[in-house]
């Protein structure tokens, strides 16, 4: 994986879900572009993409794949998202957040016994971010907010899943610690105190 050599910058929110990153990528966004930036948000999987939008169909239970197929197929989704969104925007000096990136995917891939190794080799040519967030919230306040927005779970949103896919999040971020800036952030707060703290750390790095 390699650093990001461009002249925008690219920061990615992470977390289980139901963990409030969209949330606070909006949030974001609205505030530095209010300060004269220009931003692009975007999320993955992605929608337009053809692989983007077959993992969609999976994780709403419409398709069965096995995990293997399932992280090639992130995979190929987060290359067209590089190659088509997020690189293009990072040339034009941008700032690109992104709603999830890989490590999303590697840690419901090791969640479905895909190997840590096998996936980062899957996605060794692409790019790190300049600045990671994960909100930290614990899988059973997660999935109470799930149900409160009254949809209807996906697959990966199953209690006894996101415990696991939360363990596994400490694993791969300690993993990318020395190559990225990652941020560890307390999701249980109100809305206003995560982006409090996020805002400080942006204009800090910027």
């Amino acid at each position: 994986m390699k650093a990001n050599k461009y002249s925008g910058r690219f920061i990615v929110f992470e977390g289980l879900d139901g963990s409030g990153q969209s949330t606070q990528v909006k949030l974001l966004a609205e505030f530095l572009e209010k300060r004269g930036y220009k931003v692009l948000k975007t999320k993955e999987p992605t929608k337009d993409s053809k692989f983007g939008k077959k993992i969609r169909k999976i994780l709403d239970k419409e398709k069965r794949i096995s995990p293997k197929k399932l992280q090639k197929l992130f995979s190929k989704d987060r290359a067209w998202h590089l190659k088509k969104i997020i690189i293009p925007a990072l040339k034009e000096r941008k700032i690109v957040i992104s709603d999830r990136y890989f490590f999303s995917s590697f840690s419901y891939g090791i969640t479905d016994g895909v190997g840590l190794k096998e996936l980062i080799t899957l996605n060794k040519k692409f790019l790190l971010p300049d600045l990671v967030f994960f909100l930290d919230v614990s899988p059973e306040m997660c999935i109470q907010r799930i149900e409160r927005r009254g949809e209807e779970k996906t697959l990966f949103e199953e209690k006894e899943i996101l415990k696991k896919v939360y363990e596994n999040y400490k694993k791969v971020l300690k993993e990318f610690e020395k190559t990225t800036k990652i941020f560890i952030i307390n999701g249980e707060r109100s809305i206003e105190e995560v982006f409090s703290e996020i805002k400080k750390i942006v204009q800090k790095q910027l």
